[in-house]
């Protein structure tokens, strides 16, 4: 029993020494030299840069954002240009609600989760999660793909309707409802899909589901790729800096 006890314990300071290992082979950068204004290079989107203002999932104006403005890597703007154009073809803009994060917005997120007191947007953002689970749940995590300046949360707003398109949840809600095959399949574009989240009272409509596909569609013609959890975050599949994590702040470049 020793001799087991001990090979577990072994192996859990190894677990936790290769952890902090890669930590320590994380670069972290000021230099903001290779990103632009997202505006000047996709002069048609239209920003709503939620951590600026207080109608977050905090509720609260983030560290770090300066400025409510959107920043990205330019190899990541270039091709978020191409999906503007793509979309504007179909009666669409694109709507950011975030893009660049710097490491003191994640790091806020971080000691908000850990006061389990402070829990004034609950209703908006987590009814039905308790904030011990988040990170478990993987909602809010110490490192963010945003920070290495490539990732974009966005949206679709129909030109003809003047309002934002209905995709059946809000950014930044934490649960099944916001994950891209909820009651539905993006690779086979099946609505429903058999077995999966029928007979969910609180389902989406298919076409809720297909405005959805819209965005998500134009954004992989263009490079960029998905997270299984989140229907309005994609990150560029050849991202110039995967390995690095940016700290100065959100503002006019």
């Amino acid at each position: 029993m020793r001799k087991i006890q001990f090979f577990l314990i072994a192996m859990l300071c190894g677990i936790m020494l290769t952890a902090c290992d890669n930590d320590k082979n994380l670069r972290l950068e000021e230099n903001s030299s290779d990103f632009v204004n997202i505006t000047d290079v996709v002069p048609d989107v239209i920003l709503e840069i939620r951590y600026y203002g207080t109608y977050n999932f905090v509720g609260t104006r983030i560290d770090g954002y300066l400025q409510p403005v959107a920043l990205l890597t330019r190899e990541a703007a270039d091709s978020l240009k191409a999906v503007s154009d793509d979309v504007m073809t179909q009666g669409y803009r694109l709507k950011i609600y975030d893009a660049y994060r710097p490491q003191c917005a994640v790091d806020h997120f971080v000691r908000w989760s850990q006061d389990p007191a402070d829990t004034c947007m609950k209703q908006f953002f987590y009814p039905m999660l308790d904030k011990p689970v988040l990170f478990e749940q993987n909602y809010i995590m110490a490192k963010s793909g945003h920070t290495r300046g490539s990732t974009v949360d966005l949206t679709l707003f129909d030109m003809q309707t003047e309002k934002e398109v209905d995709m059946g949840g809000t950014f930044d809600w934490f649960g099944v409802e916001s994950h891209p095959d909820y009651c539905g399949n993006p690779d086979t574009k099946l609505y429903p899909e058999i077995g999966k989240y029928t007979g969910d009272d609180n389902g989406i409509t298919e076409q809720q589901f297909r405005n959805r596909m819209i965005l998500r569609d134009a954004m992989l013609r263009h490079g960029f790729k998905p997270l299984d959890s989140e229907w309005w975050h994609f990150t560029l599949r050849k991202e110039p800096y995967p390995d690095t994590y940016f700290e100065f702040p959100v503002k006019q470049l």
